[in-house]
């Protein structure tokens, strides 16, 4: 019997069904639970919110049909996967904070409509990435590439670890190879500075002996996943933008050094999520 549990919001828009179908698989191949989640707010989407009783009735029939829907979704996805269902009333990321508690990993559509429309744009995702103490995923972008890749960013930091751990795993998961990816930016300096080019090639020497400390465990500990080591000089956004456009999965941590480090919360972070090619996973620092 599965012990694991994936949890997945669901709103019943296109974006969380696709997460829906996202983490069905997943599920299996964790060989997990599904918990397929909603929160019902007690409003229609396209209503203000009704104190009557025939309104709340009309409400809570059709929160119901919502979560049946999406059972449905992962069971037709998935025949004989293990679905719990969870109707919670209450603003979405409590709802969701509370239903992955137990949880190995938080799944979520890109956009929603309703209780869900500000999950990934606004204060309620870093709320989540606060008090959220799961990986959390954000389904986006081409979901059926199946290319055999595995995309993280890092910077050598220990919260960019948690992040290179769940890529290997997750390669390992899957079968997959990992694309590991260390941006490093080059230092502002005058136009007539004549050390510009030694110092540009001191940076890249450093980064490059950063990205070989930093994955050498995780190459010692999977040593049959494939591995392309990816330094570039780079944005940030710009790298884990370009890396995306292949994988299957971009994985990032929740804090680092410099800019990698805001790549979650801050304005780095907003620009991953929403230019990424793929599928998101937002990995929380240890603690």
């Amino acid at each position: 019997m599965a012990t694991d549990v994936v949890v997945v919001g669901t709103d019943g828009s296109s974006p969380s069904q696709a997460a829906v179908g996202w983490a069905a698989d997943d599920a299996v191949r964790r060989g997990a639970v599904l918990r397929v989640v909603h929160a019902c707010e007690g409003m229609d989407y396209d209503l203000p919110v009704f104190s009557e009783p025939q309104y709340g009735a009309a409400v809570s029939e059709q929160c119901r049909q919502v979560l049946a829907d999406a059972v449905d979704l992962a069971r037709g996805r998935v025949p004989g996967l293990e679905v719990e269902e969870r109707l919670e009333g209450g603003p979405a990321a409590e709802v969701l904070r509370r239903a992955s508690g137990d949880a190995a990993q938080l799944v979520l559509g890109q956009r929603g409509r309703g209780g869900f429309r500000e999950l990934l744009l606004g204060s309620v995702p870093q709320r989540l990435a606060g008090r959220v103490a799961v990986p959390v995923v954000v389904v986006q972008g081409e979901t059926e590439r199946g290319s055999g890749e595995v995309a993280v960013g890092f910077d050598g930091s220990p919260p960019s670890q948690a992040a290179l751990e769940y890529a290997f795993e997750e390669a390992a998961r899957r079968g997959a190879r990992v694309r590991a990816v260390h941006a490093w930016e080059a230092p502002v300096m005058g136009p007539y500075t004549m050390v510009y080019t030694p110092l540009l090639e001191e940076v890249s020497a450093g980064a490059e002996k950063t990205a070989e400390r930093a994955l050498a465990p995780w190459l010692e500990r999977y040593p049959h996943v494939p591995v392309i080591r990816s330094v570039v000089c780079e944005h940030p956004v710009v790298a884990l933008r370009e890396a995306s456009e292949t994988a299957d999965l971009l994985v990032v941590g929740s804090r680092g050094l410099g800019r990698l480090g805001s790549a979650v919360l801050g304005s780095v972070g907003h620009g991953a999520l929403h230019h990424a090619r793929c599928p998101v996973v937002v990995v929380p620092a240890p603690e």
